[in-house]
This record gives C-alpha cells, structure tokens and sequence, in this order.
C-alpha cells in the first residue's frame, strides 16, 4: 500500500511540475528565400529589422519592421500572443520584446519607414543615440502606447530610387541607418 501511495505521489508531483513549466515559444530562424512580412508582404531580410511572434497555438509570424508587427497585433490582439521577439540592432540576436530596450527618431531608416530599432539593453541604446545625434529611448512598455507613424517622406523617397527595401539597410558599421541629414551627404 505504501508503495502505490509513493508511486501515486510521485505521478501527481511529475504531473504539477510538468505543468507550471509552462509552453515554450522559441524564435525561428529567418528564410530569406521564402519569408515574407504577413502585413506588407514584403520580404523579411535575416538582419537586424526582422521580428516574429509566436501565438500560443504555436504558429509564427514574421515581420519586416517592428512596425509591422504592432499593426498585426492591432488588428488581431494581444491575448493570443505566446512569445514576441525583436533583434538586437548590434548582433542580430533573438530578444525577448518586453526584455528589449529601443530607439525612436523618426529620421531612422528601417524597412517601412517606423523608425524603431530594438537593442538588448538600454546601454546600448544609449550608445546609439550618442552615435547618431538622435533618438529616444523607449521601453516595451512605451510601444503600446507609441504614435507608429510611418515616415512618408522616407516611404516615398524609397519609392522614387533612394534605397529600397530589399536593399541591404546595414553595414557592418551601420552605414545608412543615419539622420536625414547624414543621408543627404551621400
């Protein structure tokens, strides 16, 4: 009897920790050849723009600009939503988005003109305002509450022969991602 007891105790403790482990959503890895941006079917480049979430069905949704996927959380809502993940402006790395630091200015270049690049901590995003002599930092927090224009005049001047989105948008020292006032020295 102590024996089934034991064993029943056991199978019910596996049972609860299993439990509170809870769903794991993991970021996949961008394929340039076939992933597109779900709401503006542009293609979604594996740099430092790119964006996903996971719902807690487990699906993924890919993004071009963090822009992009504020407007489908918008239009679909929040509740469903497992995990979203941002990069690291710097090293491209997979971030937690309520974990990430960011940066608005509405001169930077990002694929649809948002402005919002996402760093892995707020040192860095520190860095990079000093750097580019603009910007403000901002938290997960701050983006719900964020105006998210695009900049038309940057969609615009895309349009009509100025860097397009399918161009590359970084160097490996950032070269293009500058104030207007940079990008009118090229």
């Amino acid at each position: 009897m102590k024996k089934w007891f034991a064993l029943l105790l056991l199978m019910i403790s596996v049972l609860v920790l299993a439990a509170c482990g809870g769903k794991k959503y993991e970021p996949l890895a961008v394929n340039e050849a076939v992933d597109t941006c779900v709401i503006c079917n542009m293609q979604v480049k594996d740099d430092a723009f790119a964006t996903q979430l996971i719902t807690k069905e487990g699906k993924n949704y890919k993004f071009d600009d963090i822009g992009c996927m504020n407007e489908w959380k918008k239009k679909n809502g929040t509740e469903n939503i497992g995990m979203e993940y941002v990069r690291d402006y710097n090293d491209k790395e997979w971030i937690e988005f309520n974990k990430a630091s960011y940066v608005y200015d509405e001169t930077l270049r990002t694929p649809m003109a948002y402005g919002v690049i996402s760093f892995k901590d707020k040192a860095s995003t520190e860095a990079f305002i000093k750097e580019q002599g603009v910007g403000t930092v901002l938290t997960a927090s701050n983006l719900s509450s964020h105006d998210w224009k695009q900049n038309t005049d940057m969609m615009n001047m895309d349009m009509n022969g100025g860097d397009s989105h399918m161009d590359e948008h970084m160097s490996e020292d950032h070269e293009g991602m500058n104030s207007d006032k940079e990008m009118d020295k090229r």
